[in-house]
């Protein structure tokens, strides 16, 4: 496939994307590493909407553009600007001054181009699932837009756990990836544990989901990566046993999420979230991996509650590296998207 007579106009869901696609944008991040083009996106400005908290995605697309020769600029509602509305049909006679039907035309109009960052509400599964509030989004921007981490998808991480898998020589077909559920004072979003088993899968590992019971992901979540492994050749397996688990692993990949099973209920979803709170990656967990086991989490990470520091700072943590890859995999998305 001719890369060059594609029309890419988002970036929204590794998913969405071709083989011959992805090995394109993991090649141009590469070649960008060794060889920038600091005058590629000159004159070019890339708006930012976090609805949420960010640090690397916010730092590494600022550092990107710069490195690009481009300019960005940052929105939040947690900056000095009007609050932002986002329900509709809503009487704005509250502490909200702004709603986001007109902030994002406006903001796209800024810009070459947008990343926007909005969360699972978590009221409703389905509707997070589906990323409707995401989807409601994108349908204001005019302009090419990045999925900045959206209710279910959080494509830039997982092109660059991609990329970080390849610089580690971690085998594709039969390597061995284990995305570990671990414990975390809050209930966090299926984001990440639902992209990070359809990049693995799509990459034609074999993945072992180890969680707790009531912690086991979604049909719907699971349905789309059996369907994508059916066609690359990846297993799919689940248990809650960590020596199973582990047991000749190439990658511990760890990540906490909200039980399933008490989705719309976080005061029974807390009670039993507490009762796992031994599940903290040690270096109990690597005894039966490959010696060469890797360590991989997006951060942030909560040390000593949902990996141990002896995890963190030894050699089996790739977790700089891994976040290092945000910022050359997307120089090579707004390269694509905007040059």
């Amino acid at each position: 496939m001719d890369w060059q007579k594609i029309n890419m106009n988002y970036f929204n869901d590794i998913t969405e994307l071709s083989p011959n696609e992805i090995n394109f944008l993991l090649e141009l991040s590469e070649r960008l590493e060794l060889n920038p083009e600091p005058n590629a996106l000159k004159g070019k400005v890339l708006g930012l909407l976090f609805l949420n908290p960010s640090l690397r995605t916010m730092t590494s697309f600022q550092s990107a553009m710069i490195r690009l020769g481009g300019g960005s600029f940052v929105v939040s509602p947690d900056m000095s600007i009007h609050g932002l509305e986002t329900k509709d049909d809503v009487i704005m006679d509250g502490k909200s001054a702004e709603h986001i039907k007109e902030a994002i035309p406006v903001i796209s109009s800024y810009s070459d181009a947008i990343g926007i960052r909005s969360f699972a509400n978590m009221n409703n599964m389905n509707d997070d699932i589906e990323d409707k509030e995401y989807k409601k989004l994108t349908k204001l921007v005019d302009k090419p837009y990045i999925n900045m981490e959206s209710a279910i998808r959080h494509p830039c991480q997982n092109l660059a756990d991609w990329k970080t898998l390849n610089d580690f020589d971690v085998p594709k077909q039969n390597g061995k990836f284990v995305l570990s559920w671990a414990y975390h004072p809050r209930a966090l979003p299926l984001a990440v544990p639902a992209s990070t088993l359809n990049m693995a899968v799509l990459r034609g590992m074999h993945v072992t989901i180890l969680r707790p019971d009531e912690f086991q992901l979604p049909e719907a979540i699971m349905n789309k990566a059996r369907l994508i492994a059916s066609d690359t050749g990846a297993k799919i397996e689940e248990t809650s046993d960590m020596n199973e688990a582990m047991f000749d692993a190439n990658i511990l990949y760890a990540k906490s999420w909200i039980s399933p099973s008490h989705y719309e209920n976080l005061e029974e979803e807390t009670e039993i979230r507490s009762k796992y709170k031994n599940w903290c990656i040690s270096d109990e967990w690597f005894e039966s991996a490959e010696k060469s086991c890797r360590f991989m989490h997006c951060l942030p990470i909560r040390r000593g509650v949902v990996a141990d520091h002896s995890v963190l700072d030894s050699a089996r943590s790739i977790v700089i590296p891994e976040a290092k890859n945000r910022l050359l995999v997307q120089m090579a998305i707004l390269h694509t998207l905007l040059k």
